[in-house]
């Protein structure tokens, strides 16, 4: 089963966002940042603007902007924005009933995932967009652009 990036790509975007200082950022240039095709960037951004994190303009000086200050976002408003469904998932097919391990292993599983998933989002709940964008400012500074002549 593949990781989902969904999650790590639209934090990426909302920091640019958020650095463009209420500027519009184009999807074009969200792309080459983070190196993926514009119409990814798009979709993530339908989804970041449903769940109420950014907004968007049209026309040749439109683009992306934050819908509320960088330190009013949760990454766990992120999280349910972009990520469908639950963390994890039990079987695709329903196990075995004949064995005992498949009789009852959902049952087992399905309030450790639940605990874990529940976890994961209180963790998330306490950062912010701002609190990323910060911790993106600090190693900037630390590792500047190296430039070649």
């Amino acid at each position: 089963m593949p990781a989902s990036s969904r999650f790590v790509v639209a934090v990426h975007l909302l920091t640019l966002l958020d650095r463009a200082g209420g500027a519009p950022v184009t999807s074009e240039y969200m792309a080459g940042s983070v190196n993926t095709n514009p119409g990814f960037v798009r979709r993530l951004l339908s989804a970041l603007a449903r769940a109420g994190l950014t907004t968007g303009r049209l026309g040749p000086h439109g683009g992306a902007t934050l819908a509320r200050p960088a330190d009013q976002i949760r990454l766990v408003e992120v999280y349910r924005g972009v990520e469908p469904g639950d963390l994890f998932a039990l079987h695709r097919a329903p196990p075995n009933p004949a064995c005992p391990v498949g009789r009852n292993i959902q049952a087992a599983l399905s309030s450790v995932l639940r605990r874990a998933e529940g976890a994961l989002e209180s963790e998330l709940a306490e950062i912010t967009l701002a609190d990323v964008s910060h911790r993106v400012n600090a190693r900037a500074r630390r590792h500047p652009e190296r430039r070649t002549s």
